[in-house]
C-alpha cells in the first residue's frame, strides 16, 4: 500500500508489495526492494538504494549528503541489505570519493537515534543500540553488537563476533570475538555469551582464548606476540581472522584491561 499523502519521485524503483505511509519522502535516484515498509514521516534521498523486506521508522533520514567539507557533490549512495531494520530518527548519510558509498548489511537492526557517517561499511547482522554515534569510513564486521550510547571514531574497525559495553568511547580497533568495556577501551574477555549462541564449539572457544592470552596477557609487544602465536597455536579461520586483522590494523588495536590499582 502506498499511501497518497506520501510524496514519490516518479523517477524513483518501487519493489513490489512495498507500502509507504503518510508523509514519507522519496527522492528520485532511490531504489526500493520488494516487501518493504516506510514508515510516516520518513526521507529516503537520492542515491538510497535498500533491500527487500526492510522496515524504516518514522523520521529516519536515508542517504542524505555527507557531513563532510571535503564532498564535492560526487555521485554517490547508501546500500542497505536485506531484512534489515532502522528505527526512529535514525540518519544514514551517503559516501564520499573515498569509498563511493555508505553500507549496511542484511538482517541488521539500528535502534533509535543511531547516526552512521559518510563511507562506513556495517555487516550482517550488526546490532547497534540507541544512540550511538558512528563517524566516517568506520567498519564494522558480521555479528556485531554496539552498546548504547557508544561513540566511534573515524576510521576505527570493530571486529567479527564483538561486543562493545553500552556508553563506550571507541578509538582503536576491536579485534573479532572479544568484549571491549571500560575507559580507555579494553578487552576484558571473549564474548562468549555471543559465541556460543551462534553455537561455537568449547574447543573453538577454547582456542580462540588461547591466542588472546597471548596478546593480551603475556606482556609481549605485538610482533613477540603474533610471532608466538605462529609458533604454538596450529592456524584455522579464527586464528587467521584475529592474525589478519591484528597485522591490517592502522588506528592500533585496544589493549588488555588493568585495574586503577596495578
Amino acid at each position: 500500500m502506498i499511501s497518497n499523502l506520501a510524496y514519490i519521485n516518479p523517477d524513483a524503483k518501487i519493489g513490489k508489495n512495498v507500502t509507504i505511509e503518510p508523509f514519507a519522502t522519496i527522492y528520485g535516484d532511490v531504489v526500493i526492494g520488494d516487501n518493504t515498509w516506510i514508515g510516516p514521516n520518513s526521507v529516503i534521498m537520492d542515491g538510497a538504494r535498500i533491500g527487500k523486506g526492510c522496515k524504516i521508522f518514522p523520521g529516519a533520514v536515508i542517504s542524505a549528503i555527507p557531513q563532510d567539507l571535503k564532498f564535492n557533490n560526487e555521485k554517490t549512495t547508501v546500500e542497505i541489505g536485506d531484512n534489515t531494520t532502522i528505527r526512529e530518527a535514525v540518519t544514514i548519510n551517503r559516501g564520499t570519493k573515498s569509498k563511493g558509498k555508505t553500507k549496511i548489511g542484511s538482517n541488521c537492526l539500528l535502534m533509535a537515534y543511531v547516526h552512521v557517517a559518510h563511507d562506513c561499511l556495517i555487516g550482517d547482522r550488526v546490532i547497534i543500540a540507541n544512540s550511538v554515534q558512528i563517524a566516517g569510513e568506520v567498519e564494522i564486521d558480521d555479528w556485531a553488537v554496539i552498546g548504547g550510547t557508544t561513540a566511534i571514531h573515524q576510521f576505527v574497525r570493530i571486529g567479527k563476533h564483538t561486543m562493545i559495553s553500552g556508553g563506550s568511547l571507541v578509538r582503536q580497533d576491536v579485534p573479532p570475538f572479544v568484549t571491549a568495556a571500560h575507559e580507555p577501551m579494553s578487552y576484558v574477555g571473549l564474548n562468549l555469551i555471543g559465541l556460543k549462541r551462534r553455537e561455537f564449539s568449547q574447543e573453538r572457544i577454547h582456542k580462540i582464548q588461547e591466542v588472546y592470552r597471548i596478546i593480551f596477557l603475556n606482556n609481549l609487544n605485538t610482533s613477540q606476540a603474533l610471532e608466538k602465536i605462529e609458533k604454538e597455536i596450529v592456524e584455522d579461520k579464527d586464528v587467521k581472522e584475529i592474525v589478519d586483522f591484528i597485522k591490517g590494523s592502522t588506528r592500533g588495536f585496544i589493549k588488555g584491561y588493568k585495574s586503577k590499582k596495578e
